[in-house]
């Protein structure tokens, strides 16, 4: 574990660095699109880290955007090195030559790659009678870290409550008087190898990777508005081939979840039901499709027009009845797929049960009244925050993860290596590893 946390840290200080030259692009690797963003700080307060040593709140603007078509990644994971490697290329590049500057680091983030959510608890006495960041990092330190299991990595691990003695709901305990400290850290596990390849992939194109963070968790950031963030909702971001579940309480992630299942099954369907070429099936969805049938539906005629050089079979004719009939059951299944997953996270028992779907598949007519049937009554279309100098192409839903990104290379919440871990929690392999390099070299 020390070996990831040491790694995170390093990525911390990276994005640090970057963002202090002044410039830092985000890289949101999807299964249907890859989209770059060069971002320009003006005014990185080091300083200002209150809550945690990345906390400087920083002002920026978009300053380069391109998005290419992903190719290479399958349900969020990278599948075809040679070719993933070359759509990065793409839109970096033309992220670059909009921005009109050289970019070396980047924050991406990706979908799938099955995320796991963990709360884990931790107490303490303090040293003294005020709180300090040593105290932190120790009670950080006394979570019980479950054994996630072999070929897993720590994506995420924020505490998301403090209580001093008495009195819990503390943002940040620092300065604070009292005898007792205890916290609450949610913790999201990946397999280790998504993020491996991603790292492989931005290496080789020769960037440095500056931080990595889950679709589902950063799209919550960007389509969530604030109150919803603070009493509590689900943000659903529907991809090409994932769709991220992630929950929101007190402005932090306490929940995230993917079902390998998204946009891009629901065109699957259209190409084998109506026997037309994947291009013309997500036109056909994208255009055309819906998930509510009415009876206009049955009179209305799309024209399927093929290019096999059979005429009967290149000028057929199908009604939006029957395209809605093919699309509505998968997206039906998607949906009590997500319910499935906001049961087993206990998302009835909040305060406040606000979804909100976002992502290019959300943009499906009539999903909205589907899902509040499928998850609940309150639902509703989530766009991204608008973000200075954001092209108006990229202000839609499919962009929730991307603008996502930009918040958090801009305003970071505390992580768990944003502390300094004290020395006895290092596995006792680190220890023996140190004692090995002693007796060698002395």
């Amino acid at each position: 574990m020390i070996e990831l946390y040491e790694s995170q840290r390093a990525m911390r200080n990276m994005r640090k660095a970057a963002m202090q030259r002044g410039v830092v692009a985000v890289l949101d690797v999807g299964t249907s699109k890859i989209a770059c963003l060069v971002l320009r700080f003006d005014g990185v307060d080091p300083a200002g880290g209150d809550v945690g040593s990345m906390a400087g709140q920083a002002g920026f603007r978009v300053i380069g955007a391109a998005t290419t078509r992903s190719r290479g990644v399958r349900f969020g994971e990278i599948e075809a090195m040679a070719e993933t490697e070359r759509a990065i290329r793409t839109a970096v590049q033309a992220a670059q030559k909009m921005a009109n500057i050289r970019v070396d680091h980047v924050i991406a983030c990706f979908s799938g790659a099955g995320p796991r959510s963990y709360g884990l608890a931790g107490e303490v006495d303090l040293d003294g009678t005020v709180v300090t960041e040593q105290d932190i990092s120790r009670v950080l330190s006394a979570c019980d870290v479950p054994d996630y299991g072999q070929g897993r990595e720590v994506l995420h691990a924020q505490p998301v409550n403090f209580a001093l003695d008495h009195r819990s709901g503390l943002i940040d305990p620092r300065g604070q008087m009292g005898t007792r400290l205890a916290t609450d850290m949610h913790m999201v596990t990946v397999e280790a190898a998504a993020v491996q390849n991603l790292a492989h992939a931005v290496r080789r194109c020769d960037l440095e990777l500056a931080g990595v963070a889950s679709s589902a968790y950063v799209s919550g950031v960007a389509a969530l508005v604030e109150d919803e963030q603070e009493l509590g909702a689900a943000c659903i971001d529907m991809g090409g081939g994932t769709t991220g579940i992630s929950i929101f309480m007190k402005k932090h992630m306490i929940y995230a979840d993917a079902v390998s299942m998204g946009g891009d099954h629901v065109t699957s369907d259209i190409s084998l039901g109506l026997q037309v070429p994947p291009a013309t099936a997500e036109r056909l969805k994208t255009f055309l499709g819906g998930v509510v049938a009415t009876g206009m539906d049955d009179r209305e005629m799309i024209d399927l027009e093929g290019e096999t050089g059979d005429w009967e079979h290149d000028r057929r004719q199908v009604s939006r009845a029957e395209l809605i009939g093919i699309m509505r059951p998968r997206v039906e299944e998607i949906l009590e797929e997500v319910r499935v997953r906001l049961d087993a996270a206990g998302f009835e028992h909040l305060p406040s049960q606000q979804i909100v779907l976002t992502g290019g598949g959300s943009q499906i007519p009539g999903l909205d009244g589907l899902a509040s049937k499928i998850l609940g009554q309150q639902v509703r279309l989530g766009r991204p925050m608008r973000v200075h100098g954001l092209p108006q192409a990229a202000t839609g839903p499919g962009f929730a993860s991307a603008v996502g990104m930009c918040l958090f290379a801009a305003h970071p919440q505390d992580e768990w290596w944003d502390f300094e871990l004290p020395v006895e929690k290092y596995p006792a392999r680190s220890l023996r590893r140190a004692v090995k390099w002693f007796k060698d070299n002395w």
